[in-house]
């Protein structure tokens, strides 16, 4: 019986892996494609093989880190072992975990490419909107759940408050990122829940 051989990753998942934690680092415009091929340990040439563009590649790194953002979604806003005002307390709670773990470097990558490339190119403004849209979505979920279950006021505004929840916090992480301390994100989660969801 021959002994299995396992698949080597191939260039492409290398270059994606790899190319997410460069960009993450450094930004989108600040991590140039020799950068990226290097990260990978794979020749130029392969870059260009797999990804017709820079952009193309920028849209399946998005594609992702969405990937990975659906998990923390899946541990906290889609969580039904928790009650709603549980699920957002989770949610700034891993938010607040990754960035400290991080030492308030990185940050998220939607707000980060939202902040850099949204005047930059149109393909990846209309991919972020989606991805923007579809958070958003699930935080109203959550808050139309806690209204349902009457753990938030009755005459709360959904969807105007999850849009700004969402907003608040990808603000608060980039002020955290510039002054290095987790403080805005602490401030907000106390804010959207002792205040907005009273």
């Amino acid at each position: 019986m021959k002994p299995q051989i396992m698949a080597r990753p191939s260039n492409r998942e290398k270059i994606l892996n790899e190319g997410l934690r460069v960009i993450h680092e450094r930004g989108f415009a600040g991590s140039s494609v020799r950068d990226i091929a290097q990260a990978a340990s794979v020749p130029l040439g392969s870059f260009t093989n797999h990804f017709s563009s820079k952009e193309a590649f920028g849209l399946e790194v998005l594609e992702r880190y969405f990937e990975r953002l659906q998990a923390v979604i899946e541990q906290t806003f889609r969580n039904d072992s928790l009650s709603p005002r549980a699920r957002i307390e989770a949610y700034f709670d891993c938010v607040v975990a990754r960035l400290r773990d991080n030492e308030m470097r990185g940050g998220c990558m939607i707000g980060n490419f939202s902040a850099e490339m949204a005047d930059q190119s149109d393909t990846l403004r209309l991919r972020l909107a989606k991805i923007v849209e579809d958070v958003g979505l699930e935080i109203k979920a959550v808050l139309r759940e806690g209204v349902a279950a009457g753990e938030l006021r009755a005459d709360l505004d959904c969807e105007e408050t999850g849009a700004f929840i969402y907003a608040a916090v990808q603000g608060a992480i980039l002020i955290a990122k510039v002054l290095r301390t987790e403080a805005p994100l602490l401030n907000c989660r106390q804010q959207v829940l002792q205040s907005i969801l009273k």
